[in-house]
């Protein structure tokens, strides 16, 4: 039987989405959770001094989309053919654009920068908001799934959600306006499993 350890810090981050992962496919791991003083005890161990790292029967997976695309497409939550493969990764790249247009409203809110947050919100997470779920609406209406394929929930779902949680957290009215965006959020943090495991995660604001 494959031995997973998946380590991080104590909060959702980088990584709940491959916590989620092994939650949906009912596969058994360890759940490794450091404080900041654990980690930069450890941080030369790891393969890129980072984390989200996986290990997987010894071999040391770092980077977190690397380890959320190994696990979905070993667990079947990739897409079902390879067009869909294709557009999940598509749909996870844009998520990664988004994510960087976003950037200094993120660190602003972890108290990472010295940037205003309401000023950022403004500047950068509205426009980008805009942008990301205007497109995300169009592919779901035409989903036959609810989800943004039409063979079921993927990876891809569960990272633009998981984000979203994070900024709803932050700002409860981020995507008031974008009815079909809120409809498949609920359909996400419903969806048999992933429910159970929302519900009894530790609760952090990220």
């Amino acid at each position: 039987m494959v031995h997973y350890k998946l380590t991080y810090f104590l909060s959702r981050g980088l990584a709940d989405v491959s916590r989620q992962l092994f939650h949906l496919a009912g596969i058994e791991f360890e759940d490794e959770r450091l404080n900041r003083d654990q980690f930069l005890e450890r941080k030369d161990e790891f393969p890129f001094k980072q984390v989200p790292v996986l290990t997987v029967d010894g071999l040391e997976i770092p980077q977190s989309m690397a380890i959320a695309r190994y696990l979905a497409r070993k667990f079947g939550f990739s897409g079902a053919t390879p067009e869909e493969q294709a557009m999940v990764d598509a749909f996870v790249d844009q998520f990664k654009d988004f994510y960087s247009e976003i950037h200094d409203y993120f660190y602003a809110k972890l108290g990472i920068n010295q940037l205003d947050g309401e000023e950022q919100k403004t500047k950068v997470l509205i426009p980008a908001r805009d942008k990301l779920l205007a497109l995300l609406s169009t592919f779901l209406e035409k989903s036959k799934s609810g989800f943004l394929v039409d063979s079921g929930i993927t990876f891809a779902d569960l990272i633009i959600i998981d984000n979203m949680t994070t900024l709803i957290n932050w700002w409860p009215e981020y995507a008031n306006g974008y009815p079909k965006i809120l409809a498949w959020r609920d359909r996400v943090m419903n969806y048999p499993k992933l429910k159970e495991w929302i519900e009894k995660r530790p609760v952090t604001m990220a």
